[in-house]
């Protein structure tokens, strides 16, 4: 557990839920880890992450870095969001997280880490955390990520039902608990994650230092008339969910920017208003997705000097 009393800042990642959109977050974060020169592991005391974010923030916490972390999105994400039913999007997720975590649980992270859920039974947050010096309670039973594996947490956070099947996964109480995407109570968790910090961890406001990077905020995403893409994007329900998480991102931010005014917290991420920008979470054409990590690139730029105070001093 950190000293409360140490000068030392305490440095915070929190990255976003948005789909395929987190190709913008790992462009901002390829520059991050460029300006440190070092894995973002080394750079960061705790990493929370809802959804795609969650992704990205387990394979930090495991040792990877946002090249491979790129690579691993080039190959595997694309191919997820093309597929057409729930069934075959949570297959394809279910064996991605298979093949890159294997039987990892969380107390083998690199760094401190925060994988936010949501119980689908009882609508509530379920948040995997690494460290004991984390809880908020029940201390005396806290088992690292509740004895569940990395990779179900992560495919849990990403469950966006009705789109992805639900996640049901065993604890090592032997409790059974269904959970879908943690962008339904926390797309943004950086509340989340200064919570932790200053009421678990004890320490000062003022000692911690906050990057929240977001996933961008697009026009609607044109597609062929006479095709099942527009049929899907039409459906209430694809809308609901799109507007939902983006509800929830900008209230959460407005929230932690009134309860944590003093917390030094920098958000990086961008509206675009051109069409050539139309996008959704659900994208899946590799050259759109090039074109959202490299405008996650030039949004660094606009904050490098401040992300540079934020990460040397």
């Amino acid at each position: 557990m950190p000293d409360s009393s140490s000068p030392q800042p305490y440095r915070i990642l929190s990255l976003d839920g948005g789909g395929a959109k987190g190709f913008y977050s790992l462009g901002v974060l390829h520059e991050i880890e460029g300006l440190v020169k070092r894995p973002l592991h080394e750079a960061f005391d705790l990493v929370f992450g809802t959804s795609t974010g969650a992704i990205i923030a387990a394979l930090i916490a495991t040792g990877h870095s946002v090249d491979e972390i790129h690579g691993l999105y080039k190959k595997h994400v694309v191919n997820i969001m093309a597929k057409k039913s729930a069934t075959d999007k949570t297959a394809a997720l279910n064996k991605l997280a298979s093949e890159i975590f294997g039987g990892q649980k969380f107390d083998g992270v690199k760094t401190a880490v925060g994988i936010v859920t949501t119980k689908w039974i009882i609508e509530r947050p379920m948040i995997f955390k690494g460290s004991v010096a984390q809880a908020h309670g029940r201390v005396g039973t806290f088992l690292p990520g509740f004895g569940v594996t990395i990779g179900d947490a992560v495919v849990a956070s990403c469950s966006a039902y009705p789109f992805f099947e639900r996640k049901t996964v065993t604890t090592a109480q032997g409790d059974k608990v269904e959970l879908v995407d943690g962008g339904y109570c926390a797309n943004n968790p950086t509340l989340y994650a200064i919570a932790d910090a200053i009421n678990a961890l004890g320490l000062a406001p003022k000692s911690l230092r906050v990057v929240s990077v977001g996933v961008g905020t697009y026009p609607p995403k044109r597609v062929p008339l006479f095709s099942l893409e527009r049929v899907i994007n039409s459906l209430p329900s694809v809308q609901l969910l799109q507007k939902t998480l983006e509800i929830n991102t900008q209230s959460m931010d407005q929230l932690r920017a009134i309860l944590f005014k003093d917390v030094p917290t920098l958000r990086v991420s961008e509206a675009f208003s051109e069409p050539a920008m139309a996008t959704d979470l659900f994208e899946h054409d590799l050259s759109k997705l090039n074109i959202l990590r490299q405008r996650g690139r030039e949004t660094f730029a606009k904050h490098e000097a401040t992300l540079t105070t934020m990460m040397t001093s």
